[in-house]
């Protein structure tokens, strides 16, 4: 399976998923005029990768900086299906980094964090540069 690797652009975020490693990340912004557009192929290549999936680790590593009401649902949708998986068996960890400076940040997380029951999503503060 090949690495997904979407860059960034000025209205979404970077999006590089690594099969080899299993070591996945969001980072950036993310306010599209549509999100389909950007996510479809997301969600397509993670139904792909999880069918072909083992028991090893994965880890996903969330950084984003802002987001739009549109892509809170897609980020929703999207840590209900690593729960769907979690729940299977998969052994699936998420890293919702944020910055020490941007509290919003944090409670996004905080709420993201709270709807997910059998996923193991971090909270992690990075420091301000």
């Amino acid at each position: 399976m090949d690495i997904l690797k979407i860059e960034a652009t000025k209205h979404t975020p970077e999006i590089c998923f690594d099969p080899e490693k299993n070591i996945h990340t969001f980072q950036g912004q993310s306010y599209p005029e549509n999100t389909a557009e950007i996510y479809n192929p997301v969600f397509s290549w993670l139904k792909e990768y999880f069918a072909q999936l083992g028991n090893q680790e994965v880890i996903f590593n969330i950084e984003i900086i802002y987001f739009n009401s549109s892509s809170s649902k897609v980020l929703m949708d999207f840590f209900d299906m690593l729960e769907e998986e979690s729940v299977k068996g998969k052994n699936i960890i998420v890293n919702w980094i944020y910055d020490e400076e941007n509290e919003s940040a944090l409670e996004y997380g905080e709420e993201f964090q709270e709807d997910l029951e059998s996923l193991k999503f971090n909270l992690i503060e990075k420091e301000s540069d």
